[in-house]
């Protein structure tokens, strides 16, 4: 009987390396507002987790806004978000003391982010933490975004290890899903704030920050 032991570690990005989330919102609602449409911080948490075209699609179909294309709004949104994060991106807490961590572990470390690579490498140069990743995917190379499993399935074929031998580091309610379709373990490092918060029971373990990920812990799922 195969028992898994944890062959590499997945990280999402935004919410979860870098506290993005807020600055996605402020660019979606700006954006929005351009073509008359009213979006709140609430409604943003719907997408939370989704890919950008996909954001865009759920929101079109719920305001039906003309006069701007969709690549016309994702191009405007792209624009706006990047300009926040090389303003005000920063670190999670934990976040250079989990990946340092982890380097002294027999694991490989993937990201798989729902954001386009144009944004992926923005906020890799913006930590300086490029270095760390054995790989690097975006939801963006695959036919459907989060909380389809595919992107993280894909990753771990890229990573030439087995979907139970990967653990996963999500923060909203669509990644965490997507996580555990993929048959992956998965932590969960909500946003308290999130309306989604209950739901992320589905994940192995929640925990308030990657600064609680210790040698403990790390025994734990490897259990």
């Amino acid at each position: 009987m195969h028992i898994p032991m944890i062959s590499a570690v997945i990280f999402d990005m935004d919410g979860i390396l870098i506290d993005s989330e807020p600055l996605w919102k402020v660019a979606l609602i700006d954006a929005f507002k351009t073509v008359g449409a009213t979006l709140t911080r609430e409604m943003a948490y719907e997408t939370v987790g989704f890919r950008l075209d996909e954001v865009v699609e759920h929101w079109h179909r719920r305001f039906q806004w003309k006069g701007k294309s969709s690549k016309d709004m994702e191009r405007l949104i792209l624009d706006k978000v990047t300009e926040l994060i090389e303003k005000h991106g920063e670190a999670k807490p934990g976040v250079h003391t989990i990946l340092n961590f982890l380097k002294t572990k027999p694991v490989k470390i993937g990201l798989a982010s729902g954001s386009y690579y144009e944004i992926i490498h923005v906020i890799l140069k913006k930590l300086d933490i490029h270095m760390h990743f054995d790989l690097v995917y975006s939801a963006e190379d695959e036919p459907y975004g989060k909380p389809h499993p595919g992107i993280y399935i894909n990753a771990a074929k890229k990573l030439d290890v087995r979907v139970d031998e990967c653990l996963v580091f999500e923060d909203s309610f669509n990644g965490v899903l997507a996580a555990k379709a993929a048959k992956m373990k998965c932590i969960a490092v909500p946003d308290l704030s999130a309306p989604t918060l209950q739901k992320l029971m589905i994940a192995d373990k929640q925990i308030a920050s990657l600064e609680e990920f210790d040698e403990t812990m790390w025994n734990e799922v490897n259990g």
